[in-house]
């Protein structure tokens, strides 16, 4: 691994050295000045509300030995003091970033894994990850940091690791164009095509056009998609003949396949054939969507000729992301803490998952679901109808659009007295606290902006 240095950043970002060592090698790098390590490199980020900036001497007096900033001018005053510092100063910090990341990622030529699509990219992420290390030592995305910062300081981490899977999200046009023309991906995977910020972008079309854009920066590169996604199924007959395209499913007849399916409440299992071998394989997580998720991450170590029982082992000895079906159970009740994020999509398979309980009371706490503009009304009423598919036994909302999952279940045929709503979210530790008893299992799920996995986490400890 090649670690940059003054020189290098000079060079890229045809910044200005205010003052320090162009010799200085910059090996961490940190855009918060509170959690700033001996040794990094800051760089002060400029946002619509927040201005980095204005903490660069803070970035030193926590031990930093080189920040990069934009709109500063500085006195003979702010430079005394400072032996052995480099001040770097740039026209925008933030296309500064980019291209410092991008020349990492050149000189350290190592595979790239992309992963987008509308819901599931972290627990796919974390799957994949967990087959890549069973060979190679993988650098992966922190969280759901896979925004324009989160790629960039993913890659500029990068120390002796031979691989990255780096995620990839959006909500406009234009935002995955970027990632992938800083990351480079030689393996670009799409989980699937869902309603996440249709409120944005109009039309699942246009969602699927927009996650395309992972392709933009990479070349020739092996895609993995989901088949049994309807608009990922289409695109790959109509694009199987010109690109080199590897699938995976359990509905559509795809490269890698699951049949024999067992779903149970705490794993799932199932056969898949590779590379000609019927293997058992076992999901340590729930539900269906998590067998999806897998089998991308074999169809992954296939292309990476990973061997088939470290696949196997990857599969079965991964661990998610907090927040996503994190499961504990507390004096006989079963709280299920999917709340980091919600689509309908997400919000379906998390109900479907939640009614596979049978022997159990199953009560579900929903808020709103964001980013659905026009569709709001009617992709939370579709929330409602599943619920009620679902036969729960208690729903408890809070949130403005949450209302109509309520309403509709309601209209479907739940009775009244099992739902629950309120504009108060903090209500609804009231109703847990008198409703649920020994042998009920709650699951919390909303938008991360609703911040019901604090609500989660509040429960617990009440329980």
């Amino acid at each position: 691994m090649k670690n940059l240095t003054v020189e290098d950043i000079l060079k890229v970002t045809k910044g200005e050295l205010i003052k320090g060592n162009e010799k200085l090698e910059c090996e961490n790098f940190s855009r918060d000045t509170r959690n700033i390590q001996k040794g990094d490199t800051y760089v002060a980020i400029k946002g619509e509300k927040f201005d980095g900036n204005i903490f660069w001497k803070d970035a030193f007096k926590n031990g930093a030995d080189c920040v990069i900033v934009q709109d500063i001018e500085f006195s003979n005053e702010d430079l005394k003091d400072l032996d052995n510092k480099t001040i770097i100063k740039v026209d925008d910090t933030m296309q500064a970033l980019y291209k410092i990341a991008s020349y990492k990622r050149e000189i350290n030529n190592i595979p790239v894994i992309a992963i987008t699509g509308s819901v599931g990219k972290t627990s796919t992420k974390d799957m994949v990850a967990s087959v890549v290390s069973q060979k190679y030592k993988t650098l992966k995305t922190i969280g759901n940091n896979n925004n324009n910062i989160g790629l960039p300081f993913t890659i500029l981490r990068l120390k002796d690791e031979e691989i990255m899977i780096l995620e990839m999200g959006m909500n406009h046009f234009g935002e995955i164009h970027l990632l992938s023309n800083i990351a480079k991906p030689n393996i670009c995977v799409i989980t699937n095509i869902g309603t996440s910020h249709i409120g944005n972008l109009g039309s699942k079309e246009n969602i699927l056009k927009a996650k395309l854009e992972i392709l933009d920066g990479a070349e020739n590169p092996t895609i993995i998609i989901n088949n049994d996604d309807e608009l990922l199924h289409k695109w790959y007959l109509e694009n199987k003949d010109s690109r080199k395209i590897i699938t995976y499913g359990i509905e559509n007849k795809s490269d890698i396949m699951a049949k024999d399916i067992i779903l149970e409440q705490e794993k799932s299992t199932y056969k898949c054939e590779i590379d000609g071998k019927e293997m058992d394989v076992e999901v340590p997580i729930a539900g269906r969507h998590f067998v999806l998720n897998s089998l991308c991450a074999t169809t992954v170590g296939i292309a990476l000729n990973i061997d088939i029982n470290k696949i196997i082992t990857g599969i079965k000895n991964v661990e998610l992301t907090k927040k996503r079906m994190d499961i504990k159970e507390i004096n006989g009740i079963k709280v299920i803490n999917d709340a980091y994020n919600a689509s309908p999509e997400a919000m379906k398979a998390s109900l479907n998952y939640l009614s596979s309980f049978k022997n159990n009371r199953k009560i579900a706490v929903l808020g709103d679901m964001f980013e659905l503009g026009e569709y709001a009304e009617k992709l939370h009423r579709l929330v409602g109808e599943e619920v009620y598919k679902n036969n729960l036994d208690i729903l408890i909302c809070a949130g403005e659009n949450a209302k109509l999952i309520a309403e509709e279940a309601l209209k479907d045929g739940m009775k009244k007295e099992n739902i629950y709503y309120f504009e108060d979210k903090d209500k609804i530790l009231e109703v847990l606290k008198n409703e649920t008893k020994t042998g009920d299992v709650v699951l919390f799920k909303a938008s991360n902006g609703m911040r019901f996995y604090e609500l989660a986490d509040r429960f617990i400890d009440m329980v």
